[in-house]
C-alpha cells in the first residue's frame, strides 16, 4: 500500500541551526587556557562570589516619563541597582562619581520616541565597556498570568556562549548579578544567545508535588 515502504527514510529539515559549520573558536570545558585566564580575569572575583556587584543605572539627558517604566522592570532584574537622575553631568564627571562610591558597574540606557534602544554596560574603572541594542521589550505587567517578584537573589543561566568571544561576553553580563543565588525565591534570569542576539527573561518557577509524585511513579 502507499507509504508502506520501509526504504523509505524520513528526512530531517534543513534549517539555520543545523547546517551552521562548526565554529573554530568554539571552547571546550577543560581548555585548560581558558580556564587559567578566566581564573584571572577582572570578573574572576563575581563568579568566585568575593565581590559582590553594585550598579548605577541612569539614563540619557531629558529622558521621557515612558523610560522609567523600563527602569523599573531593570531594577526588578537586576539586584544591588541603584538609580540617579542624569541631569547635565557628563559621561567623564558620573564614572568618577561612581567610581568613587564603589560601585562595580555603570548602566546608561538611550531611547529613541520614548522607547529605550540601548544600553551602554561598563565595568568600572577600567573597563571593558560594552554597548547593546534594545528591543521587543516586553513588560512584566504585560506578561499573562505573571507572578510577582520578590528581593532574593536569582539564579543566573546563561546559555550559548560557546566560543572564546561568547566566554568573555557571558562572563561580562554575568559580572552584573550577584552569584549567592537565594534559591528559596525561585527566581531565574536566563540570558541566552542566539546567532548574536541576546534574549533576556526574568521568571519564577513552582515545584507541583501532583506532578513530581507522578514522575517518582513513572521511574519505579
Amino acid at each position: 500500500a502507499l507509504g508502506d515502504d520501509d526504504t523509505c527514510v524520513k528526512q530531517t529539515p534543513r534549517t539555520l541551526d543545523n547546517t551552521r559549520e562548526v565554529e573554530d573558536t568554539m571552547v571546550d570545558a577543560t581548555d585548560v587556557e581558558v580556564n587559567g585566564d578566566e581564573c584571572e580575569d577582572e570578573f574572576a572575583e563575581y563568579f568566585a562570589d568575593t565581590t559582590r556587584p553594585k550598579l548605577l543605572l541612569t539614563t540619557r539627558p531629558k529622558p521621557s516619563g515612558e523610560l522609567f517604566k523600563f527602569v523599573g522592570d531593570l531594577m526588578q532584574l537586576i539586584p544591588n541597582m541603584f538609580y540617579y537622575p542624569r541631569r547635565a553631568y557628563g559621561m567623564k564627571d558620573i564614572c568618577k562619581f561612581a567610581a568613587n562610591k564603589k560601585f562595580t558597574h555603570l548602566v546608561v540606557l538611550s531611547e529613541k520616541s520614548k522607547v529605550c534602544n540601548g544600553m551602554i554596560v561598563s565595568h568600572l574603572p577600567a573597563g571593558p565597556t560594552g554597548f547593546f541594542k534594545v528591543s521587543n521589550v516586553l513588560s512584566s505587567k504585560h506578561v499573562p498570568n505573571h507572578g510577582a517578584a520578590t528581593k532574593h537573589v536569582p539564579e543566573l543561566n546563561l546559555h550559548g556562549f560557546g566560543t572564546r568571544l561568547g566566554h568573555r561576553v557571558g562572563r561580562f553580563l554575568g559580572s552584573i548579578f550577584p552569584h549567592n543565588a537565594q534559591f528559596q525565591g525561585r527566581q531565574v534570569v536566563t540570558i541566552h544567545n542566539q546567532r548574536d542576539y541576546l534574549f533576556v527573561r526574568h521568571h519564577r518557577y513552582i515545584f507541583q508535588e501532583n506532578t513530581k509524585k507522578q514522575k517518582i511513579e513513572n521511574t519505579k
